[in-house]
C-alpha cells in the first residue's frame, strides 16, 4: 500500500513536471510582417528551439490596438515586424518590455538608435524605403504617363488609379502621411493627402495590399514600401518601382517583447533568435526584399539600394510619440477621409 502510494505520488509528481513544461514552452507571437514570413519565422523558430508558436498576422496598426487593448490582461508574447512608429508608441506607453540582448552588437547602428531612442523597448530589425508602384499594363491601357514623383499622383488622370491603406490601421500608411508632413510640411502635406484623397480607389486595411492588387491587375498604382513592391516584379507580375523625384520616408520595422508577457523566457529566447544573421537570412526564402539588422545577414541583390535613395531624415521620436500620432490621425480622420471622392 506504502509503495503504491509512493509511486502515485511520483507519477502526479511527473505528470504536474511534464504539465508546466509544456506550458513553459509555448510562444504567442504577434506577427506584422508578410504572411509568408510570418509563417516561416515561426515555425524555423519551433524547428530551432522545440518551443511551440502560436502566430498571429495583423497589420501594425491593428496589432497595436490590440496590445493596448489586451494591457490588463496581456495574451501575446513578442510583436515581431511591422512599421517602427507603432512599435515606438508602444514603448512610450509601456506597452512593451525592457530588455537588452546579448545580439546587440552585431546589428547596425540605426537598429541600436531605434532601441535606445525607446528606452531600449523596441529594436530595429529591418529596414526600407517608402515609394510606389504600378502596373505597367494597366498604365498603357489607361494611356497614363508614368509618375516620378509624389505630386504626379494628384494628376486628375490618376483618378481612381490609386490605392493606398488606411493609417489608422497600417504602419505603411501612417509612414505615408508622417512622410508628406516632412517633405512639404504640415499645411502642404496635408493639401497632398486631400489632393490624393481625390484619386483613391481604396483604403485598404494593410499596408502591402494595394501593390498585391495592382500584381493581379486590379489596382493601377500602390503606395507601398518599396521592397513591398519588388517582391511583386520578382514574381513576375508587371510591377514598376518608382522611387519618388521629392525624396522619401523610410521604416525601422521593430520588435518588442510585450510587458506582462506570461512567457516571458521563451520570448527572450525568440528575440536573441530573430536578431541572428540565420533568422534574419530566412527573408530571402519568401523574397522580403528589407535590409536586415543584423550586420552578418544577407540582403537580396533585388532589394532597394538604399545608398541610392533620396532619403528624408525621418523624425522616428517625433512621428512614433503617441501625442504626435493621435493628433496626425485625428487631423487625417477629420480634414481629409471625410472629403467626397
Amino acid at each position: 500500500m506504502k509503495r503504491t502510494a509512493t509511486t502515485l505520488a511520483g507519477s502526479l509528481m511527473a505528470l504536474a513536471a511534464s504539465v508546466s513544461f509544456a506550458q513553459a514552452d509555448k510562444l504567442t507571437l504577434y506577427c506584422s510582417a508578410q504572411e509568408d514570413w510570418c509563417q516561416l519565422m515561426a515555425r524555423s523558430f519551433e524547428d530551432a528551439t522545440g518551443i511551440d508558436v502560436n502566430m498571429t498576422r495583423k497589420s501594425s496598426g491593428e496589432t497595436f490596438a490590440q496590445i493596448r487593448a489586451e494591457s490588463s490582461n496581456p495574451k501575446g508574447d513578442v510583436w515581431w515586424g511591422g512599421t517602427g512608429d507603432p512599435h515606438l508608441q508602444a514603448a512610450e506607453e509601456g506597452l512593451t518590455a525592457e530588455y537588452l540582448s546579448p545580439m546587440r552588437d552585431q546589428l547596425h547602428d540605426w537598429a541600436i538608435s531605434q532601441a535606445e531612442s525607446a528606452g531600449n523597448r523596441t529594436i530595429g530589425i529591418y529596414s526600407g524605403a517608402l515609394g510606389y508602384g504600378f502596373n505597367t499594363d494597366l498604365l498603357t491601357a489607361n494611356n497614363l504617363p508614368e509618375p516620378s514623383c509624389w505630386k504626379d499622383l494628384l494628376k486628375p488622370e490618376y483618378k481612381g488609379h490609386v490605392q493606398m491603406a488606411n493609417p489608422n490601421s497600417s504602419g505603411t500608411a501612417y509612414t505615408t502621411l508622417a512622410s508628406m508632413v516632412q517633405i512639404f510640411g504640415e499645411d502642404e502635406g496635408f493639401d497632398f493627402m486631400k489632393g490624393l484623397h481625390a484619386n483613391i480607389n481604396q483604403y485598404t486595411k494593410s499596408g502591402s495590399a494595394p501593390i498585391k492588387a495592382a500584381g493581379r491587375g486590379e489596382n493601377t498604382i500602390g503606395i507601398v514600401f518599396m521592397h513591398d513592391a519588388v517582391k511583386q516584379a520578382v514574381s513576375g507580375f508587371p510591377i514598376k518601382v518608382v522611387a519618388p523625384c521629392e525624396g522619401t520616408g523610410y521604416e525601422i520595422g521593430s520588435m518588442s517583447i510585450i510587458d506582462g508577457a506570461r512567457n516571458m523566457d521563451e520570448a527572450k529566447k525568440f528575440y536573441d533568435w530573430a536578431l541572428s544573421t540565420d533568422a534574419q537570412n530566412l527573408a530571402l526564402q519568401v523574397n522580403a526584399f528589407q535590409v536586415p539588422s543584423n550586420k552578418g545577414a544577407q540582403t537580396s541583390e533585388s532589394a532597394p539600394d538604399m545608398s541610392q535613395i533620396k532619403l528624408i531624415d525621418y523624425d522616428f521620436k517625433k512621428y512614433g510619440s503617441s501625442d504626435e500620432r493621435k493628433r496626425l490621425l485625428q487631423k487625417w480622420d477629420e480634414d481629409v477621409s471625410t472629403l467626397p471622392q
